[in-house]
């Protein structure tokens, strides 16, 4: 591929909007994701509605129309695709960066087709928008990759009647618990800390909270699993003990990570919370590189989400240009 003034990682709702200043910024680009589109929304669970309404999920200035207070999974990606498509986004998808090389006109990316086929990718300036839901936090304990457990939900219909284990209690462990329950399943929550997280969506919580005092929903507080079996999880409490809980399928919904292993080679400067050091453009401390959306909060996914990391791709792309045009650099 001949160069480009930017090559974006991740084809999520930050990287379309990246893709969208560069292009009416007269910056050539490529965007570069190894799933499809907005991949990550297309993994949510199925029946899954957003924290915020439609407006705040809105990119390149196109509106989002739904018939719901709150879009839903389906609203969003039907909107994502329509603004790719209108825009004529330049999206290589199935498309995997393996890693960025510093290089003499700015970066060399390696990618990866899905088929195998290897490639090369130059760019002036990179900006990374991968986001952080493909890489799930693991438990690191014995049977976690069995076949009778995953670290996302989609829904509850192949559950009916089964018991599940659901591990966390945030957002994604508190909507698969009571989506599991509403379809007959016999749903048993492990929680390490003592009490449900309070960043659970303010009309969900209140919902499970009377679910698990009714005894609908079995909750273990101040508990974690230290093994996984094909018929059952062992359950730790803080005192050391140990118990049985009978178990055909567990979800561990623990949160989810950053992962940026394909730019290992560059050194990036981190902060004391995994934090990448980014400045008020969100480029990093290796100059050209820019990491935008929740990709550089590793130790903050919590406070980064589509609506505030949309904005860090237009201050990203401005700086680009700007910093090309001081060069004196002609568009590729």
């Amino acid at each position: 591929m001949s160069l480009v003034d930017v090559a974006i990682v991740g084809a999520g709702p930050v990287g379309l909007a990246a893709a969208i200043a560069c292009k009416r910024a007269g910056l050539s680009y490529v965007v570069l994701e190894k799933g499809c589109v907005v991949n990550a929304i297309f993994e949510y669970p199925t029946y899954m509605s957003f924290f915020t309404t439609a407006p705040e999920l809105e990119i390149g200035n196109h509106p989002m129309v739904t018939g719901h207070d709150k879009p839903d999974r389906r609203d969003a990606l039907m909107y994502y695709r329509l603004v790719a498509q209108r825009e004529g986004l330049n999206v290589e998808q199935y498309t995997e960066v393996t890693r960025v090389h510093a290089a003499p006109a700015g970066f060399t990316l390696e990618v990866e087709k899905r088929d195998g086929t290897p490639g090369v990718v130059e760019a002036r300036r990179v900006v990374v928008a991968t986001g952080y839901y493909d890489n799930p936090l693991a438990l690191g304990i014995a049977g976690e990759d069995g076949e009778n457990v995953s670290h996302y939900y989609t829904e509850a219909h192949p559950f009916m009647g089964l018991n599940v284990t659901v591990i966390g209690a945030g957002n994604s462990a508190a909507d698969a618990a009571l989506d599991l329950w509403r379809s007959g399943v016999n749903v048993t929550m492990v929680v390490r800390a003592p009490e449900l997280k309070s960043t659970i969506k303010y009309w969900v919580r209140p919902d499970l909270e009377n679910r698990i005092k009714e005894g609908s929903i079995a909750a273990h507080f101040s508990s974690r699993v230290v093994e996984i079996h094909p018929d059952r999880v062992v359950v730790q409490r803080e005192d050391g003990t140990t118990w049985q809980l009978p178990t055909h399928f567990t979800f561990a919904l623990t949160g989810y990570r950053p992962d940026l292993s394909f730019l290992d080679g560059l050194s990036l400067a981190t902060q004391p919370d995994e934090c990448l050091v980014l400045d008020e453009h969100y480029q990093s401390s290796v100059p050209g590189l820019f990491v935008v959306g929740s990709a550089g909060f590793a130790g903050r996914t919590n406070q980064v989400f589509i609506e505030n990391g949309r904005f860090h791709a237009d201050h990203a792309v401005a700086e680009i240009a700007r910093q090309l045009a001081e060069r004196g650099v002609q568009p590729a």
